[in-house]
């Protein structure tokens, strides 16, 4: 996807030669494990597949695996509720995207412009929000 590739120029490619679960190529958990984490963040294209496979692999082999939700999707909400269930059976931690990021931030004098433009750029109701602390903050 050359969408992808333009944002993160510099994230490997590992190519997957016909392997439905990422987990089952042997490059790819390579890969993985050479970053030297226990901690995997998931997200893919399809939720019962892209998702659940490596994240059921993963959990398998000691991960600890955290599903962002709301980044992946799926033909209907069956098909979604299943791969929850059974990502959050086997011990994936079920997040969204914003609860991901804030957790990751911990503390907003990290940098408080860049997540705040991050929410604010894909979330309208919080764009009002920075909206009225900046207005407060300037009259300060």
């Amino acid at each position: 996807m050359p969408e992808l590739k333009k944002q993160f120029p510099d994230a490997p490619y590992i190519a997957r030669p016909g392997n439905i679960n990422a987990w089952d190529n042997e490059d790819f958990v390579k890969a993985v494990k050479a970053t030297g984490r226990k901690q995997l963040i998931i997200a893919g294209v399809v939720t019962e597949v892209c998702v659940a496979f490596p994240a059921l692999s993963a959990i398998e082999e000691g991960f600890e695996v955290f599903v962002i939700t709301d980044a992946s999707g799926t033909f209907n909400a069956l098909a979604r509720d299943a791969a929850w269930d059974r990502m959050s059976r086997a011990g994936a931690q079920l997040m969204t995207w914003f609860g991901a990021a804030c957790e990751l931030h911990r503390d907003w004098r990290n940098d408080v412009e860049g997540l705040a433009n991050l929410f604010s750029n894909h979330i309208p109701d919080y764009r009002n929000l920075i909206h009225s602390h900046n207005a407060v903050k300037a009259s300060k």
